[in-house]
C-alpha cells in the first residue's frame, strides 16, 4: 500500500521539475526522474521501472498543457531502466549513508567524486555555454509563470546540491556520497546509450531541452547526427543522473528512518555501514 501511495507522488515530482527544467532552465540535464529514482532506491526494481514508465506516459498522453510533453513517451524504455538501476543500486545498499569513514577511504573517495565532478564540469558544462557566459536560465519569452517561478526554486536546489555534495563527503566524512556519484554515472551512461537513438531517429536530435544546444554543436564540430545525440547524452546524462542520485540521497537522509524502513528496500537506504 505504501509504495502504491508513493508511486503517483513520485510521477507528480518526475514530470514538475522535468517540464520546468525543459521549459526554462537553460541546462544541459533534464531533472525528470528524482521520483522514480526514490521508488527504485526503497521499493525495488520493479516498483522503479513502473514509476518511471508511467510518468512518461502520463507526461505525453494524460496531462494537458502547460504540463503536457510531446518528448517523453518515446524514451519510456530509458525511464524503465533508471528505475531499474536505481533499485539494483538500492538493493546492493548504494544509497546507503556512511558517516566517520577513516581517513584512507575518504581520500579515495574524494578523488573519486572531485574527478567525476571537474569532467562533468569541463567538459559538460563549460563547451555548452557560448561567449563564456555561464547562465541558469533561457528565454522565457513563451514560458508559463508556473515554471518561471519553479525555475528559480530549482536553481537554488541545484547550487545546494553541489555544495551539500562536498560538505557531506568532507565534513560528515560519509563515503555514501561516493558510491551514489558513482552509480548516478553509470545510470546516465546507460541511459545515454539507450536514448541516443530514440532521439536521433524519432525527433532528429531536437528533443525541445536545453541539450539541443550541444547537439547542434557537436554537429557543427563535424560529427553526423547519430554520434552528435550520443556525444551529447554522454556528457548529459552522466550530469544529471549525478545530481538527482545525490538528491536522492539528501532525501533519503532527511525522511524519518523509521518511514523509509517500511519500505521493501528501506533498510538497505538508510542502514549505517557498521
Amino acid at each position: 500500500t505504501r509504495v502504491i501511495v508513493l508511486i503517483p507522488i513520485a510521477i507528480a515530482i518526475n514530470i514538475v521539475l522535468g517540464q520546468t527544467v525543459a521549459a526554462a532552465l537553460k541546462l544541459p540535464i533534464y531533472l525528470d526522474s528524482i521520483g522514480t529514482i526514490l521508488v527504485g532506491a526503497i521499493a525495488g526494481p520493479v516498483p522503479g521501472m513502473l514509476t518511471g514508465l508511467l510518468a512518461n506516459l502520463i507526461w505525453t498522453y494524460v496531462l494537458p498543457a502547460p504540463f503536457n510533453s510531446q518528448y517523453a513517451a518515446p524514451f519510456a524504455i530509458v525511464a524503465v531502466e533508471i528505475g531499474l538501476l536505481a533499485g539494483i543500486f538500492g538493493r546492493l545498499g548504494w544509497f546507503r549513508s556512511r558517516p566517520n569513514t577513516s581517513l584512507g577511504r575518504l581520500l579515495i573517495g574524494f578523488v573519486v567524486v572531485v574527478g567525476i565532478l571537474a569532467v562533468a564540469f569541463f567538459y559538460g558544462f563549460v563547451p555548452f555555454y557560448t561567449g563564456g557566459t555561464l547562465t541558469f536560465f533561457g528565454d522565457q519569452t513563451d514560458v508559463s509563470p508556473i515554471f518561471v517561478g519553479l525555475a528559480w526554486i530549482v536553481a537554488v536546489l541545484l547550487i545546494l546540491a553541489l555544495v551539500g555534495l562536498l560538505y557531506t563527503l568532507l565534513a560528515r566524512r560519509d563515503l555514501g556520497v561516493a558510491f551514489v556519484v558513482v552509480g548516478g554515472v553509470l545510470t546516465g551512461v546507460v541511459s545515454a546509450i539507450i536514448s541516443a537513438p530514440i532521439s536521433a531517429i524519432v525527433f532528429g536530435g531536437v528533443t525541445g531541452s536545453g541539450t539541443d544546444l550541444l547537439v547542434a554543436a557537436f554537429q557543427k564540430g563535424g560529427s553526423d547526427l547519430q554520434t552528435a545525440v550520443l556525444q551529447q547524452g554522454l556528457l548529459s546524462d552522466p550530469i544529471d543522473k549525478t545530481l538527482t542520485f545525490f538528491l536522492v540521497f539528501l532525501l533519503l537522509q532527511a525522511l524519518s528512518r523509521r518511514f523509509v524502513a517500511r519500505f521493501p528496500q528501506g533498510e538497505q537506504a538508510v542502514g549505517l555501514e557498521q
